[in-house]
């Protein structure tokens, strides 16, 4: 399906968590939609990435901002990898003033990064408090933070789109506790927190030419996940889909005048994929 796209020459996205899976993902898709883009993420250079999903582990996770770097490159567009610790206030204030050093504007920000320390799958008796403080400050807090910062001179142009990378556990109970296909509290907490966001921007500053959107991505297979799914109790739970759905899905929201009707909107990524024909169908056929 041909869909008409927004002129995209000189624009800009900042993609937060595009070292691997769905931020690396969108970082590529809107390269090839012809946006430069800024990649933040912890991992810089390939073979650094670590699994610290559980306390003590040193498992390996392939992928890095060099690694994507090249494949935006390889698409003739622009590149910025800057480092970004949602964990660290002021590594935001870093990130966003290169950016603003080296191109001048954000026009497109894709807020994917999560918070991947311990005590995502918690059970509320084993968490605690400092754990859920965490989560609530890397995977709301400071995605508001993030927002503050390339916010003004959206509306100063008029036009600015933010993307917010949200989940299904910020508004369902989980199926069965968590290592037996659920989830913890801390993150669902801290995206359920996330998820509003969104919302109150456009009724805030639609008006003012501002476009937010939530991604309800369901559920991906990314690198992290392909590793980690068995032990989590979610290996052969649910059907994934490969990050390129979701990416696809913030591709359009970022480029296509269509968008406008669903701003604020909580947009799931894989069945509007299907709708309108942005993906070719991933699903496993019996």
């Amino acid at each position: 399906m041909s869909l008409p796209s927004r002129p995209v020459e000189a624009r800009i996205a900042l993609v937060t968590g595009a070292s691997r899976g769905i931020g690396k993902a969108c970082a590529l898709a809107l390269a090839d939609a012809g946006l430069d883009v800024a990649i933040a993420a912890r991992t810089v250079v390939e073979g650094e990435g670590r699994d610290d999903s559980v306390a003590g582990r040193d498992r390996s996770v392939p992928g890095s901002l060099e690694t994507t770097a090249g494949l935006i490159q390889a698409r003739g567009r622009r590149a910025l990898p800057v480092a970004l610790d949602l964990g660290d206030r002021a590594s935001l204030e870093e990130a966003t003033a290169r950016i603003f050093d080296a191109w001048g504007r954000v026009d497109v920000l894709v807020n994917n990064a999560v918070h991947t320390g311990p005590g995502s799958m918690d059970r509320v008796e084993d968490l605690d408090l400092a754990t859920l403080e965490a989560k609530l400050w890397a995977n709301a807090i400071a995605q508001v933070a993030l927002i503050k910062l390339v916010l003004p001179g959206m509306l100063e142009r008029g036009e600015g789109t933010i993307v917010d990378m949200t989940s299904e556990v910020a508004v369902s109970d989980p199926p069965a506790p968590t290592g037996e296909g659920g989830w913890g509290l801390a993150y669902a907490m801290s995206k359920g927190a996330f998820h509003r966001v969104a919302g109150i921007l456009a009724v805030e500053l639609g008006p003012r030419g501002l476009r937010a959107f939530n991604v309800d991505p369901g559920f991906v297979l990314t690198e992290r996940m392909t590793v980690n799914q068995q032990e989590l109790g979610l290996e052969g739970r649910y059907r994934g889909a490969p990050p390129t759905v979701p990416a696809e899905v913030v591709r359009w929201l970022a480029t296509s005048p269509d968008a406008d009707a669903l701003n604020g909107q909580t947009v799931r990524a894989q069945k509007l994929a299907l709708e309108l024909g942005l993906h070719p169908d991933w699903r496993t056929r019996s």
